[in-house]
């Protein structure tokens, strides 16, 4: 459950600031770019359009997660996460993306959008990476927890001396 959430919150913050890249003519690739071949182009440039592809956004970041938690889980750190971000990043925007004409080739994309999206995918797979590694990993979880409503001795206090003697 956990590791859907995370892949819940990384698609709503990733995703948003994604179409906050797009307005502020950061990137040229429109948020809804992944499910393109389903939509018309005009209809993806659009109000309703940027929503479908944020909606997008959180199915892929959901699917990803799970991947990284099936795989990766029990590595600790940020880096596993940067590289995995940075993989997705290869992979959507050099491999499938031109492949499935969803977007231009990389060497037709603009300086800003190459850097931003890649930017927007490190810090995504920093965000799904560092934070299931915190859940997997955290070995304060697994102490056992002291009993509250046992008496607990202190060693530094002394006895106190019984009166009736």
């Amino acid at each position: 459950m956990f590791t859907l959430e995370i892949g819940l919150f990384g698609g709503l913050i990733w995703g948003g600031i994604k179409g906050v890249f797009y307005f502020m003519r950061l990137t040229t690739v429109v948020p809804g770019f992944m499910v393109e071949p389903f939509f018309k182009s005009q209809f993806l440039k659009s109000q309703p359009g940027y929503y479908v592809g944020w909606g997008a956004f959180i199915v892929f970041s959901l699917l990803a997660t799970l991947i990284y938690v099936l795989i990766f889980r029990k590595f600790s750190g940020p880096v596993p996460g940067i590289l995995y971000g940075i993989a997705w990043w290869v992979i959507l925007f050099v491999l499938a993306g031109p492949t499935l004409h969803l977007m231009e080739p990389l060497r037709k994309l603009s300086m800003n959008t190459i850097i931003s999206e890649f930017c927007l995918y490190l810090l995504w797979g920093l965000f799904v990476g560092y934070s299931t590694a915190h859940e997997y990993t955290d070995e304060r979880k697994r102490e056992p927890q002291e009993m509250s409503d046992k008496p607990q001795k202190n060693p530094l206090k002394k006895p106190t001396e019984n009166p009736q003697h």
